[in-house]
């Protein structure tokens, strides 16, 4: 089938009666919104709680009648964000158990229309997070003739724990499941199951990662964007020491049966206390995706850029320029790092496992700055940028790089972690985003971005040169030229030669 431009929605477009689709576990009914059919809080799973408390995600029990779908439904249980980024973050909690849920926003509702599909999978150091946040609106893509899909999935303890008597990875099963979900199922809401993009940002970028590399998702999307995220594996006794810490707090044994009988609202606690100093920047014990032998069987990365996986599946990654600044600034970290100077510089190696000639590389390439800059710009390139490289050098022509450069009218935010999310779904005029953008957002970078979103999901291409040799990345809002070609090849090679001391010298799980 061919793939041209999608045909955008006007909107101005009414209809007399509530959207029904079918899907194979009953029929659901949603809403015409502003010119589109919007479905919210399908499940996809049956509640993960119960006789289903840290297990696989089972089918949903089918439903007689038509199904109510016009809300969102439950979130998975989380703790609050701290206040410093509750100001920056909003992270809607929904009640109820049902949380294995999604959303559907469809321009053309019914099987004859066959439009792209694009299933975004949220961030939040997979500890928080869901599809109710305002900014993950779909509106914008289904006006623009794609059919948008958003996901709940297993958070931290529940998601993410490592126990001897429970399987790994219950989080990314249920992503898994979802997207089975969207293959049998999305044809009645106008999509091509033949023609879905997952994208997601931050742990949710890491969970695609490891889902290009797993067996079990092949064949379940063609086109993937990972946004400040890269693919990788935590070390089990990270997670296993964050599950200890928890079991000490709560007087119970590390399983999962003990920690089935807890309340809720302890576990959450605990969680929370467990994790206080862990982070991008600090390290320390986390909840993260580990390899299982099942749905993870290896390194990611290392499988991907050795060419053992998603050979055909189009690629679009990226990054923006201050990730650190998100990390850092909310807290008063930035301030603390520069006044420990060599102590963060030593701090910042120990962390990324380099030597002593990574931070001196840095310190010529910015003579002028602070040891804050300079570590938070050394902690995203071993994280992110660096691992992101290779990920486009092993997948060559069908990658497309970017970077976010545009920076908030937050002070001290810069062009930071999460603050591209309001442009590429064009809501950035909205309160929810304006807490990281600031006001004043500018609508012509918002245009950019999600057009080139709607076209990387609709033709495979974003409307740049694939990554090759002079490695070319587009940067969004800096003001310079779109398309620069080695962008910070200097620095990004001190990770990348061979031998050094970066993301593929780090000891594996």
């Amino acid at each position: 089938m061919g793939e041209g431009p999608a045909a955008a929605v006007p909107d101005d477009r009414t209809r007399d009666e509530d959207p029904v689709v079918r899907t194979p576990h009953g029929a659901v009914r949603g809403r015409y919104e502003n010119g589109v059919a919007v479905f919210r809080g399908i499940p996809y799973a049956a509640p993960p709680f119960g006789p289903g408390r840290f297990r696989p995600p089972a089918p949903p029990e089918p439903w007689d009648g038509v199904r109510d779908a016009g809300a969102f439904g439950p979130t998975p249980p989380k703790p609050p964000y701290s206040e410093a980024f509750a100001k920056l973050l909003h992270d809607p909690a929904v009640p109820g158990d049902d949380c294995l849920n999604l959303n559907v926003w469809t321009p053309e509702p019914g099987p004859g229309a066959r439009l792209p599909v694009l299933v975004w999978i949220h961030g939040g150091a997979l500890t928080r997070g869901s599809s109710a946040m305002p900014v993950y609106d779909g509106r914008a893509f289904a006006r623009d003739g794609v059919v948008f899909v958003s996901l709940n999935y297993r958070l931290g303890v529940e998601g993410f724990a490592l126990f001897p008597d429970a399987p790994a990875n219950l989080g990314l099963r249920d992503q898994l499941a979802a997207l089975e979900w969207v293959r049998d199922s999305i044809a009645g809401f106008g999509g091509d199951p033949d023609r879905v993009t997952v994208f997601g940002e931050s742990a949710g970028a890491i969970s695609i990662g490891a889902l290009l590399a797993s067996p079990r998702a092949r064949g379940l999307f063609r086109r993937a964007a990972l946004q400040s995220g890269a693919p990788e594996v935590t070390e089990r006794d990270r997670v296993r020491r964050v599950v200890r810490r928890m079991a000490a707090r709560l007087r119970v044994p590390a399983t999962a049966r003990a920690f089935a009988a807890v309340d809720r609202a302890a576990l959450l606690a605990a969680q929370a206390e467990a994790g206080r100093r862990s982070g991008p920047v600090l390290g320390g014990p986390a909840f993260g995706i580990v390899v299982d032998g099942d749905v993870v069987p290896g390194d990611p990365l290392e499988a991907l850029t050795e060419g053992r996986g998603a050979r055909d599946v189009d690629l679009l990654l990226g990054w923006t320029s201050e990730e650190h600044r998100l990390w850092l600034a909310p807290t008063g970290l930035l301030r603390r790092l520069d006044r420990l100077g060599p102590l963060a510089l030593a701090a910042a190696r120990a962390r990324c496992r380099c030597g002593p000639e990574v931070p001196r590389g840095y310190r010529l390439a910015r003579p002028g700055a602070g040891a804050a800059e300079l570590v938070g710009q050394m902690v995203t390139d071993f994280l992110l940028r660096a691992p992101l490289r290779q990920l486009a050098d092993g997948h060559g022509a069908r990658s497309y790089v970017y970077e976010f450069a545009w920076p908030s009218n937050v002070p001290g935010l810069g062009a930071c972690h999460a603050l591209e999310l309001g442009f590429v779904f064009d809501t950035a005029h909205t309160p929810d985003a304006a807490r990281l953008t600031g006001p004043g957002a500018p609508q012509p970078l918002a245009d950019e971005m999600h057009t080139a979103w709607t076209r990387f999901a609709t033709t495979g291409t974003p409307g740049w040169p694939h990554w090759d040799t002079s490695h070319p990345v587009r940067v969004f809002g800096s003001g310079g030229p779109p398309i620069a070609r080695g962008l910070r090849d200097a620095e990004l090679a001190l990770w990348l030669r061979p031998g050094g001391g970066g993301p593929r010298s780090s000891p594996r799980p």
